[in-house]
């Protein structure tokens, strides 16, 4: 594994600009500085950051479009936003066998092994798995790590879908039956300018989730939230309940179009919660997750 250290965090929109001519430009993927002259991910390469301070003005910006409480520590979902950066530079090796607009995000698990306070420095180190069969298409995986000095405070796993129609995927066996939903307790009317306000913190400018037409090019019906705005909304009105270590773990589903209108619930179920978000208008599923103390 070779660890490439850089001086601080990649600038979003040169990456971003790569990976849309990577996607959209015929041929791109045959120059040496954009994605998609590999075949496979690199899985080979870890990017890290060290010593990362936290902007409290940046974090009172994104608690206010998640709906957290300001505290003088993290939500578990922030240390995303700031591993993020990292993930589009991954994702923009000149290895890597396709760029980054149009993935899907598909699945994501956090573990806060303890809260991250406002104050602390962390090192921030990412990697790639190998791609794998997906029911549409290929998926990989992005691992990040944070560390404040030697300890291991919170990690992350992103499950990225690069969506292919040649029926390549291997079809997954059918699930067990799953629990029933939980009961929803309250709606979230979801603004159709949602996606820029969450880029605008998050630095994830998606095309899916700035304005419809770049999201219809990409096969969507209209511009879509981000995934992990929506798990980081759960979180938010689970806040009051959260351990001071756990793991929570989601499932998008149906991607949520904005604007919208969706529900929200939870229940305890053994030692986790589970909790989901649905369509307000058909109960079509969104999200499903659970949260399992440490």
């Amino acid at each position: 594994m070779a660890t490439r250290e850089l001086t601080g965090a990649p600038r979003i929109l040169p990456l971003y600009a790569r990976a849309a001519a990577a996607t959209f430009l015929p041929g791109a993927g045959r120059l040496p500085f954009l994605p998609g002259g590999g075949a496979e991910i690199p899985t080979d390469l870890e990017l890290e950051v060290a010593g990362v301070a936290i902007d409290p003005g940046h974090l009172a910006a994104y608690a206010k479009v998640c709906g957290f409480r300001l505290r003088d520590e993290l939500p578990a979902t922030y240390l995303h936003v700031v591993a993020f950066p990292l993930h589009l530079a991954l994702m923009g090796d000149g290895r890597f066998p396709f760029g980054a607009v149009g993935l899907v995000h598909v699945e994501n698990r956090i573990v806060q092994h303890r809260p991250v306070g406002l104050a602390e420095r962390v090192s921030m180190r990412v990697r790639a798995t190998a791609l794998e069969p997906h029911p549409r298409g290929r998926a990989f995986t992005i691992v990040s790590e944070a560390r404040a000095g030697d300890e291991l405070v919170w990690a992350g796993e992103s499950t990225i879908l690069r969506r292919e129609t040649d029926g390549g995927g291997e079809r997954t066996p059918p699930a067990e039956d799953a629990p029933p939903d939980p009961r929803p307790v309250v709606q979230w009317r979801l603004p159709g300018d949602l996606g820029r306000r969450y880029a605008a913190v998050s630095g994830d400018r998606n095309p899916i989730h700035m304005h419809d037409m770049p999201a219809k090019l990409l096969g969507f019906p209209r511009t879509i939230a981000h995934g992990m705005w929506t798990k980081a909304r759960c979180l938010a009105a689970l806040e009051n309940r959260l351990p001071a270590a756990f793991s929570v773990q989601v499932r998008f589903r149906k991607p949520v179009l904005v604007p919208s209108t969706v529900t929200f619930g939870s229940v305890v179920d053994d030692a986790a919660t589970r909790f989901a978000v649905r369509a307000a208008r058909d109960g079509a599923p969104h999200l499903d997750g659970h949260v399992e103390a440490r």
